[in-house]
């Protein structure tokens, strides 16, 4: 799978981590920074991370900042985008599998590094379940994008 990666300087504790956990499963990724613990603004880091998932540069994104908050929503801007913010491993494989999520949004300062990787993996390992109610409520959450998208 291909992986589009971004973290601002809140995230940046984990982004070694989690690089290092997708090559070594065999991932590709794209590291969209940031590169150090300076201060930077997490909407520059998510907007990039999403930017590549819709235009299929990457299948799914993973996004680091303080609380996985701030990301999720910048991320939830660029049509498309199915970001959501998971600190556990049950909403990270659930948001794939029912709601179609391609964003994950962790919060470096609420996990830790090995719940992190748990929650990557869930993640990675998780599928859409293409049943007809899952089609039919992402069908409806598109219709919403479509709505205020063309405002």
């Amino acid at each position: 799978m291909r992986l589009a990666v971004g973290v601002d300087h809140a995230g940046f504790p984990l982004k070694d981590i989690v690089l290092n956990l997708l090559k070594a499963r065999g991932h590709d990724s794209t590291d969209f920074g940031t590169h150090d613990t300076e201060s930077v603004d997490y909407p520059d880091y998510a907007k990039a991370v999403a930017e590549a998932v819709v235009s299929g540069d990457a299948d799914r994104g993973i996004i680091l900042c303080g609380s996985g908050v701030g990301a999720c929503i910048a991320a939830n801007k660029v049509p498309g985008v199915r970001a959501g913010t998971c600190h556990d491993t049950y909403s990270a494989h659930q948001g794939v599998e029912h709601d179609d999520m391609n964003v994950l949004c962790l919060g470096a300062r609420i996990i830790g590094s090995e719940l992190a990787k748990d929650i990557v993996i869930s993640f990675l390992n998780a599928s859409f379940s293409g049943e007809a109610r899952h089609r039919r409520r992402l069908g409806k959450v598109e219709a919403i994008e479509r709505t205020y998208s063309s405002k």
